[in-house]
């Protein structure tokens, strides 16, 4: 069995808690780590005990949904609350961060930033990492550590039908069922 990596086990943490987020509009986890240690985790959603999207709706002033705090800023207040430095930390973000979190990260001192997709990224947030030597880099998000194996069984599978154009049709179902996880 092929163990995933470390960067892949802490994105799979952040897909993990964008599940709980409450936001409709962008679903968004954040695990912040030292030391290949999770320190904390957040997601995109309203202050606690308050009214949150998915009930309520969206509260959308200028285009933005001024009801959720964002996943980074979530996990950073969570380590502002127990008292848990952030300096020299990690943050796995499922979505690249926006200028607001950009600049909360690096304040907080996290020196490296992960990102498993693009979304409206700022080009002044990407400045503003390089200019402060935040390591920023996407990482790929699969969290499936038998998908080589299944996918080799699969092809051996394929090799046996004789018809070509039932291998072809399968051999296209299948590329597509494994396009994000080879």
């Amino acid at each position: 069995m092929n163990r995933i990596s470390w960067n892949q086990y802490f994105m799979a943490q952040s897909h993990l808690l964008a599940l709980r987020s409450t936001c409709t509009r962008l679903a968004v986890g954040a695990t912040i780590v030292r030391d290949k240690r999770i320190i904390a985790g957040g997601y995109n959603g309203s202050i606690a005990g308050g009214v949150h999207c998915i009930d309520e709706g969206c509260y959308v002033i200028d285009n933005h949904c001024v009801r959720t705090i964002h996943a980074e800023m979530n996990a950073l207040l969570q380590c502002a609350k127990f008292g848990v430095p952030t300096a020299g930390a990690e943050i796995y973000v499922t979505h690249f961060p926006c200028l607001q979190c950009c600049k909360a990260l690096i304040q907080s001192g996290i020196k490296k930033v992960y990102f498993a997709e693009s979304y409206k990224n700022h080009p002044y947030a990407a400045e503003l990492f390089e200019q402060a030597g935040v390591h920023v880099e996407q990482v790929e998000a699969n969290a499936d550590p038998f998908a080589f194996e299944q996918r080799k069984f699969i092809d051996e599978l394929l090799e046996k039908i004789n018809d070509d154009e039932e291998r072809n049709l399968l051999l296209e179902k299948a590329n597509k069922l494994f396009k994000s996880n080879v």
